[in-house]
């Protein structure tokens, strides 16, 4: 039997509401040794999912504080145990003295995810939706939020149980016809499943296409700033964040290693990287600089390249272009919009880049950089209801299972022996089921519960 758990599933700052969760099969016993409901009810007692007021009462008999108490049995509640949470005052204080007086009637510290982890093994949640509940704690814009909320509400699961279903009666078809020979049973053609297997390949397949996008919805998409020294790459960067982020002076060569910042613009997650000038250089902590810069560059999936525009341009200029891989999206920010122009329209056309004007000290412009960047990530502003795969695990899983059904139709083509064709089969039942857990490895369970927070 699991002990019974208990941890802070608030944070650990001040705060208006703080609430301690315990689950396992003497949760509602011991919460009922440190709660004094006002009502004189014994927790024992109570409703489900209805809120007593009452007393905190520590294991020496002191009012801790007076909060509220809701108990929720299994197997109906979050984790499939019996659980119980206190609504307390956001008190660290309150919290920590509440959770030593649990642990001194017999409960003990919770791990990290320990909750869902249970929630996952008692079959409440499969393994998708157990990601899904990281993922949308720790989603950083709202489309994120709600790919992750469609996915906890079984938008993946569905999905993969149809096709692991049809698999699966496949299975159950040739065996029955092979173990039980002398009953009413139609005989395993394997023609007859040729589109099946296809329609289960699509599926997939449709779902793995999804994984790009769900990448960077989760993950944001790497953006560098780059240019040639003093064009206003750290004064765009503090622009685009609200704040001073980077260290500006009139002094080229300030920046000398890369910063990196969240921005959400329209929707989209950028990880904008401010980096170093760059141009030649003897000084050789700049050198260093410059060298991460075209790191940067090479990781790059979006470039805003800043322009001096009341500059001419300079073989820098020309030199960081070249530096930006073949078919990564570049806008060209033209800053100092503040001063008169000698950059003119015919020479940024030349550069055969999409530019818009931007003064990083006024803001001015910068509405119409973000129309750029929305222009060239047109995919990544949609609104997902759970259909994009964001997670590397799954993705690899389906692709596995992706080329077991294409070995499993080929097989039918080459008129193979049913068994092989059910090996093909039983590897796709196999890599579904690592998905949705019903193939479970611990090392990979472990891991997945160890990114959660504890109280969760």
């Amino acid at each position: 039997m699991p002990d019974t758990i208990a941890a802070i599933a608030t944070g650990g700052n001040v705060s208006a509401i703080g609430i301690i969760r315990i689950s396992g099969f003497d949760a509602i016993a011991a919460a009922d040794k440190a709660f004094r409901a006002a009502a004189g009810i014994k927790l024992m007692d109570a409703e489900n999912r209805r809120m007593y007021c009452g007393r905190l009462i520590s294991a020496e008999g002191a009012v801790l504080d007076f909060c509220m108490c809701m108990i929720s049995r299994g197997p109906y509640s979050y984790t499939g145990e019996d659980t119980v949470e206190f609504h307390c005052h956001g008190s660290p204080v309150v919290l920590s003295e509440a959770l030593r007086t649990l642990f001194l009637h017999g409960v003990r510290q919770a791990k990290a995810g320990e909750f869902t982890k249970r929630a996952f093994l008692n079959g409440r949640i499969d393994l998708t939706q157990a990601e899904a509940v990281i993922d949308l704690i720790e989603a950083e814009t709202p489309a994120a939020a709600q790919n992750a909320a469609g996915q906890l509400y079984g938008a993946v699961s569905a999905g993969l149980e149809s096709v692991y279903s049809e698999l699966l009666n496949i299975m159950a078809h040739f065996h029955a016809v092979i173990d039980y020979p002398d009953e009413d049973i139609d005989d395993f053609e394997m023609q007859n499943y040729h589109s099946l297997l296809w329609s289960a390949k699509n599926e997939l397949s449709g779902m793995l296409s999804t994984h790009e996008r769900g990448r960077v919805l989760r993950n944001g998409i790497p953006t560098a700033i780059i240019g040639r020294p003093n064009t206003g790459k750290s004064s765009l960067l503090n622009a685009l964040v609200g704040y001073e982020r980077a260290i500006v002076t009139e002094t080229p060569g300030t920046t000398r290693d890369t910063i990196e910042e969240k921005i959400l613009i329209g929707g989209v997650l950028l990880r904008v990287i401010d980096t170093a000038g760059i141009r030649k250089t003897e000084d050789v902590t700049e050198s260093l600089g410059v060298a991460r810069t075209y790191d940067a560059v090479s990781r790059a999936e979006l470039v805003v390249f800043v322009f001096d525009g009341s500059e001419p341009l300079r073989d820098e200029d020309f030199s960081a272009l070249k530096a930006i891989p073949q078919g990564v999206p570049i806008i060209a920010a033209v800053n100092k919009s503040d001063l008169p122009q000698v950059l003119e329209h015919n020479e940024l056309a030349e550069l055969g880049v999409n530019y818009c004007r931007i003064c990083a000290l006024t803001g001015e412009g910068l509405d119409t950089l973000e129309s750029e960047i929305k222009k060239i990530l047109p995919d990544s502003v949609a609104s997902p209801s759970g259909e994009l795969i964001t997670n590397a695990r799954q993705a690899e899983a389906i692709s596995k299972a992706l080329d077991s059904l294409g070995q499993a139709i080929d097989a039918i083509a080459a008129s193979v022996t049913p068994d092989a064709l059910l090996t093909d089969i039983e590897s796709a039942i196999t890599a579904i089921g690592e998905v949705t857990g019903k193939v479970m490895r611990d090392d990979i369970v472990s891991r997945i519960f160890e990114r959660f927070c504890v109280g969760k």
